[in-house]
């Protein structure tokens, strides 16, 4: 069954296809969601086999099964009306979008192999869907949920990728003094937006552009030069900098 203005339409790349994968399930996604009332009056148990249908224009539709035998394309969950009285609606609304995301995945395949996919296009299909959440995740919030935890793990890793870019810019902060005006400035903004949050090793204080800073190459600590006496002058000489706290302990025999 093809309604909805998919009727007679064939996808046969792995562009097509994706377009096909996208539209039905953002109408299969509406169904369970914004439309959720209406779906669920449509799906009256005391009627026969119904079933619902994404299209790519991404419109929904709950109907009977198809007649032709075998179908045009891989048919949905039959019966899916059956089992709305005898489970709670987000039960229920979650076994229709598991069902969903099987069959758009096999529609999905079918096209592939009706049209000669090869491997190599099969994998690019299949990641090009996999990037995107299942029905099942949107109905349940647990895209959301796992949005959240990805944030997360990104400020994470944010965090530790300057915490290891701090040693490698502190030669940029050793010929500061040297510098043209306007690029100086610029590197003001830039350091303040990025160690604002810094503390000296030593005496605790904020990270301020306007002041002299050195990082140890061992613990990777910043330190005002004033605290640990390093001059800017005398950091262009240093070729690996200790601190006091790492230069007093005891080297590994």
């Amino acid at each position: 069954m093809e309604g909805g203005g998919g009727a007679q339409y064939n996808p046969r790349t792995v562009e097509e296809v994706f377009r096909d994968f996208k539209g039905r399930r953002a109408g299969m996604i509406k169904a369970l969601t914004a439309d959720v009332e209406e779906f669920y009056q449509q799906c009256d148990p005391e009627k026969e086999n119904l079933c619902l249908y994404g299209f790519p224009s991404e419109q929904w539709e709950v109907n009977l099964p198809a007649e032709e035998v075998p179908p045009e394309l891989p048919e949905p969950a039959l019966g899916i009306n059956f089992a709305r009285d005898g489970m709670q609606e987000k039960d229920w609304l979650s076994l229709v979008a598991v069902h969903s995301d099987a069959w758009l995945l096999s529609v999905a395949f079918y096209f592939g192999a009706r049209f000669g996919f090869d491997k190599a296009d099969r994998k690019r299909l299949f990641n090009m869907i996999n990037d995107l959440p299942t029905i099942f995740e949107v109905v349940t919030g647990a895209a959301k949920k796992q949005t959240k935890e990805k944030s997360s793990v990104l400020n994470h890793s944010s965090n530790k990728s300057k915490s290891i870019s701090k040693a490698r810019e502190s030669q940029v902060k050793f010929s500061k003094a040297s510098q043209p005006k306007d690029e100086e400035e610029v590197l003001d903004e830039e350091d303040e937006e990025e160690h604002g949050e810094t503390l000296c090793g030593a005496c605790g204080e904020n990270y301020a552009s306007d002041e002299f800073w050195i990082c140890c190459d061992v613990c990777e600590k910043w330190f005002h030069g004033k605290c640990v006496k390093i001059t800017p002058a005398r950091a262009e000489h240093i070729k690996q900098y200790k601190c006091p706290s790492c230069s007093n302990k005891r080297a590994r025999p």
